[in-house]
């Protein structure tokens, strides 16, 4: 059935629900809006007349098209109105019992092959549809906000869940411009699952006291290509709204340690530290100034500085980078009394590597090697390194404009740590039977923003090279946390593509 025959009821006209009616309707479907709260839907209607009438004021809508998606929407007063419906999709509070009572209700309503499209983002699809009598017609049909603007949405099956529907909510979302991905029923379904590598990781890291909000934010925007730090972004979304999904998927999780919320989080949900929407979250938004990544005042590093081969594979692109920078170089197999000693741990850090080819401490750091060193360098200090030599070395590695960073002691520096677990959570997710592939990738993509895909970022960095960096991360820290996928374990082996299915 196609849009401009199907009647289509949006109960719930808040945001969510008001963005899945202006472009159902635009795209040619009858649509009844209903609220429970008086007088909602109709200003839910007022509400998209003057977003269509904009539209047209800057040319980007006809008139016509305006004025004819603004009369296929009606606004009714009970659900006894959606009897000839033939797909409902709510929108109402994120409340189990109270989505199922709604469904229940609409049994005995609306005809037998009437489609019951949820828009829920952490309930399951499942238990949702268990409190109907005909659970093979209820899917999830979870669209992100601004409707208008977030062209995906995914597309869920209960355990229960017949093809039919899910092929019709699938054919509807490309009519109305929407890229659809299927999705087995499970917590986060793929994109909110999926996002726990970034922000998460991002937290541990911050409760490590390995750097600060402003510096991890720099290296995964600059160095990672990430379009907002993570710290950025849940001031952006709003804790309120983060912090409960971290938690609930963790739960529907049984407590697995990949998905382990931070505490530094709940704290400052409690302290209603929230974001832009309360003025200030991790940053401030009441024209406080905020601070930037630090910058080395020291001066250059000036004497010779030698670099481990331990990663051979590491050390030759140093080695080129310092002698661009001026850097005279050692080339003996160990370390003169007085050079700056360069190493480059893949998933261990810089205590670990001192330890193990025995160099003094005190003038030893690490360089993280993992991304294109000509946008942003991460360099990592020991506890006992001298703290002027390491400013020394964070000026020279600055010296040709690119920014250097310094953090403490961490095992897989920021950048390794965070997109070797988002790497590996996509893995999962696929491993899980989640999702294809290619539907994971494109869903992180158009829903999250991240400039690659999970299994796209994998392949570019080497699964090789990523399941060293876990497996490297869990000996060191001890923590399951970092458990590698079987997904990508084998695939790693087998020299597979990680979208290798």
């Amino acid at each position: 059935m196609r849009s401009e025959h199907l009647t289509l009821a949006v109960v719930g006209t808040g945001a969510m629900g008001r963005g899945i009616a202006q472009i159902a309707a635009q795209a040619g479907c009858r649509v009844l809006l209903l609220d429970t709260r008086e007088g909602a839907a109709a200003e839910a209607k007022d509400a998209l007349g003057k977003q269509w009438g904009k539209l047209v004021e800057k040319g980007k809508m006809d008139a016509a098209a305006a004025d004819a998606a603004l009369a296929r929407l009606e606004v009714v007063a009970d659900t006894y109105a959606l009897t000839y419906a033939n797909v409902v999709v709510e929108a109402i509070v994120e409340n189990l019992e109270v989505k199922r009572a709604l469904f229940r209700e609409l049994d005995d309503i609306v005809s037998a092959d009437c489609v019951l499209a949820t828009n829920t983002s952490s309930l399951s699809v499942t238990a949702i549809a268990a409190g109907t009598k005909f659970p093979g017609r209820v899917a999830g049909f979870h669209f992100f906000n601004p409707v208008p603007l977030m062209k995906v949405v995914e597309v869920v099956a209960g355990a229960l869940t017949d093809e039919a529907p899910l092929e019709l909510l699938t054919t509807l979302a490309r009519e109305w411009g929407h890229t659809p991905v299927r999705a087995q029923d499970t917590p986060g379904f793929i994109v909110n699952h999926a996002g726990r590598g970034y922000v998460t990781e991002a937290l541990a890291i911050l409760r490590e006291c390995v750097a600060e909000v402003p510096v991890i934010d720099a290296i995964l925007r600059e160095a990672a290509g990430f379009k907002l730090g993570p710290f950025e972004l849940l001031d952006l979304t709003a804790l309120d709204v983060s912090h409960p999904v971290m938690e609930s998927i963790y739960r529907q999780y049984y407590d697995d340690p990949r998905y382990r919320p931070s505490p530094i989080a709940a704290q400052r949900l409690a302290a209603g530290l929230l974001g832009r929407k309360s003025g200030r979250g991790f940053y401030r938004y009441d024209g406080s100034p905020n601070p930037a990544a630090p910058v080395s005042t020291a001066a250059p590093w000036a004497g010779p500085v030698w670099v481990s081969d331990a990663h051979a594979s590491a050390a030759e692109p140093v080695r080129d980078l310092l002698q661009r920078l001026g850097a005279k170089i050692e080339t003996g197999l160990a370390p003169s009394a007085d050079a700056l000693i360069v190493v480059t741990p893949l998933g261990s850090d810089v205590s670990a590597c001192i330890a193990a080819e025995r160099l003094d401490a005190r003038r030893t750091v690490g360089l993280d090697t993992l991304l294109d060193l000509g946008r942003r360098r991460t360099l990592m200090r020991s506890p006992v390194t001298d703290p002027l030599i390491a400013e020394q070395a964070q000026a020279l590695f600055a010296q040709d404009g690119i920014p250097a960073s310094l953090i403490a002691d961490s095992a897989g520096f920021v950048a390794q740590r965070v997109l070797a677990s988002i790497v590996n959570i996509g893995c999962e997710i696929v491993q899980q039977g989640v999702c294809s592939p290619a539907d994971l990738d494109r869903a992180v993509e158009l829903g999250l923003g991240y400039p690659k895909g999970p299994l796209a970022w994998g392949d570019a960095l080497g699964p090789g090279r990523v399941l060293h960096i876990l497996a490297s991360l869990q000996a060191r820290t001890g923590d399951m946390r970092y458990r590698p996928s079987l997904w990508l374990r084998r695939r790693a082996e087998l020299g597979l593509s990680l979208l290798q299915s």
